[in-house]
């Protein structure tokens, strides 16, 4: 894994070298920021980074974002900086204990990926008035937030609904979808929901519909008996899933109930990529985490050290408490056996023998993945 991630870090930094970045209005600019950018650029490359993910179900926080954050930020500060790292296992009032305990370990700046955007206010507020900046990754974060990164949220969410009527095609009048959206605490799914919406309202009979308790993949498991009891299993034609981990519980009882049709996805997780393989899912939305993790390493680095973000952010988003947050949207790409090889394997996410390992072997060789 470290050779990839090895490749992936070189990749971002020569990709991040070559966008021209637009300078955007900055909460970073505001009387807080200046008086303490004296004491924060005192300090150079010597600070202290504040890590906080919201949860280890979902393989990517652990397997990717904490890697390639610290990387990064050790690459920006010559080896000085240092992460200080917690997770909240879905749990918000644990990751706003970690917020306190970041504040009382006086870290020079917070990456905040919350458990529950709107519940993490108060804590964002506290670290702010402590003096401390806080970018938010990958969900939006209400409260005094002075950066994000993310990717376009509302693009998933039609990448998703395009792949799923591409995959139906003239079947999609012929039944119904279930929808499997993910938690109501995080922002994104909202975002993902109205993306899907966007291009599936009108095209397909929404059959059944639910907002994922805590994304969990046993949660749409019974979501989706549910939806196949008062339905009924002749009649659905295919599953919205908002990410690969609830996908894998959504097939789990399709398959128990004999049925057989398009299921999305999102994280491009390993497993996800062997279902799809294997055809039981159909795709998965590719987010490259590098370019996600590098923006937000290059914010915070910048904030820790009291410098604006003019240089680094070339987009604004509104959060429902903050308006022109200083932001870097990362592009999304659409995930399916035919591309495998030209997005996870090239940019080093997996090897064709991780993939193909097993059982998969046979699928792999079927569809040419060598």
């Amino acid at each position: 894994m470290n050779t990839r991630m090895r490749r992936t870090a070189i990749a971002v930094a020569a990709g991040a070298l070559a966008v021209s970045l637009a300078a955007c209005g900055s909460a970073a600019e505001s009387g807080d920021k200046d008086s303490d950018s004296g004491d924060s650029a005192a300090k150079g490359d010597n600070i202290k980074v504040g890590l906080l993910l919201p949860e280890n179900q979902t393989a990517r926080y652990e397997k990717f974002d904490k890697p390639l954050i610290e990387k990064k930020i050790k690459e920006l500060t010559n080896n000085k900086g240092e992460v200080i790292y917690a997770n909240a296992k879905q749990d918000a009032s644990q990751q706003s204990q970690q917020v306190d305990t970041m504040v009382t370990n006086k870290v020079d700046v917070l990456i905040l990926d919350a458990v529950d955007a709107k519940a993490i206010a108060g804590s964002v507020k506290s670290a702010k008035d402590a003096g401390i900046p806080v970018v938010a990754y990958d969900r939006l974060a209400e409260g005094p937030i002075d950066a994000y990164t993310s990717f376009d949220n509302v693009t998933v969410g039609k990448t998703q609904g395009e792949a799923l009527l591409e995959a139906l095609g003239d079947k999609a009048k012929d039944g119904q979808i279930v929808m499997m959206n993910g938690s109501s605490t995080d922002p994104n799914a909202a975002k993902f929901k109205e993306g899907a919406h966007s291009v599936l309202d009108g095209k397909v009979k929404v059959g059944r519909e639910y907002d994922t308790k805590e994304w969990k993949p046993e949660n749409a498991n019974a979501n989706m008996e549910g939806a196949i009891s008062a339905i009924g299993k002749k009649k659905i034609v295919g599953v919205y899933s908002a990410n690969d981990g609830m996908a894998g519980g959504i097939i789990t009882a399709l398959k128990a109930a004999g049925i057989d049709v398009p299921v999305t996805g999102q994280d491009a997780e390993l497993a996800g990529v062997q279902r799809i393989v294997t055809g039981e899912q159909y795709m998965s939305v590719y987010k490259p985490y590098a370019p996600e993790a590098d923006a937000a390493a290059e914010m915070a680095v910048a904030l820790a050290q009291g410098k604006s973000l003019d240089s680094i952010a070339k987009d604004t988003v509104d959060s429902p408490t903050t308006k022109g947050v200083p932001s870097i949207l990362v592009p999304v790409v659409s995930l399916t056996q035919e591309n495998i090889n030209d997005t996870v394997i090239k940019d080093g996410v997996y090897t064709v023998e991780e993939i193909c390992a097993g059982k998969y072997k046979a699928a792999c060789d079927k569809i040419g993945l060598k």
